[in-house]
């Protein structure tokens, strides 16, 4: 055998063990890749699950409240109503009392110009005054039942309050949910679908009004959540805001974000940051128009 020989077959034993080499690696290192993919999607899987079931219990919530709204309107629309009725009950009996306190004096004055019919007069006196006292308890009956109706007025409104406040956490922990989701998907080059409600929510009917781009509202930031993409505004419903506006979040000229308006109340409103290009801060402008 010549030297040549010799030394192609070693060269081809070293290729051979190289390329066993290479392949042994690209086995291993593609199994970790298929373990590491496993891994990723049974996480996404999982909080996909999560997302849709805080989304059917968001919309549940949703539904419920305002199923509950809908009959405690009506609730508080009867204790108005016999608010209203006995208020005016009570003013009857106000003008009864004030006209039979009238003929009180009318009768002593009589009783007093005429003594021989004083007998006479005492007896009307008497009679008089048992109306009076018969009007004064009525009087006290009104006021008892106008402060019951009061109370449970009041606690009426402690129910819708609690319901606002866990519709709000729920949404807030959806949001979460959402955002940790979007963060372990990024990296795949995948993105979580938007949520779409389970239950139909159903419209009630009212009268048109104009966009929100012809209302021009303007307020502040008055909070900003970065942990869960949030912020509040200075203006609320007073002010015209509503459910599902969005308003432009600038700092001088510069645009900085926007904010979908998700929970509002009398005098501020709370929404999810989106677009976002730089972190609103606290007293950067908002508005409806840029």
């Amino acid at each position: 055998m010549s030297r040549l020989t010799q030394i192609l077959i070693i060269l081809v034993v070293v290729s051979s063990l190289f390329l066993c080499g290479i392949v042994v690696t690209y086995v291993a290192n593609a199994d970790n890749y298929k373990q590491k993919y496993n891994d990723l999607r049974s996480d996404r899987d999982g909080f996909s699950r999560k997302v849709k079931n805080l989304t059917e219990q968001v919309n549940e919530g949703i539904e419920q409240k305002e199923q509950l709204e809908d009959r405690l309107n009506g609730e508080i629309a009867s204790l108005s109503a016999e608010i209203d009725r006995l208020q005016s009950d009570l003013k009857n009996v106000e003008r009864e009392k004030t006209a039979l306190l009238q003929r009180v004096n009318s009768w002593a004055s009589i009783v007093e110009d005429f003594s021989k019919t004083n007998d006479e007069q005492g007896q009307l006196l008497k009679n008089t005054l048992d109306e009076l006292k018969g009007a004064q308890r009525e009087q006290i009956r009104s006021s008892k039942e106008l402060n019951e109706t009061t109370v449970a007025l009041v606690e009426k409104m402690a129910i819708i309050e609690t319901l606002d406040a866990e519709t709000k956490r729920l949404l807030e922990e959806k949001t979460e949910l959402q955002n940790r989701l979007d963060r372990l998907l990024r990296p795949l080059g995948q993105a979580t679908a938007p949520a779409v409600a389970v239950t139909p929510t159903r419209e009630v009917a009212r009268p048109a009004r104009p966009g929100v781009r012809d209302i021009e509202l303007r307020g502040l930031i008055s909070a900003v959540d970065s942990k869960n993409s949030m912020a509040g505004i200075s203006i609320g419903s007073a002010d015209g805001v509503k459910e599902g506006m969005r308003f432009h979040v600038t700092h001088g000229e510069e645009f900085l974000c926007d904010i979908l308006i998700i929970d509002v109340d009398a005098e501020e409103a709370v929404g999810v940051l989106e677009l976002v290009q730089q972190q609103p801060k606290v007293g950067d402008n908002v508005s409806t128009n840029l």
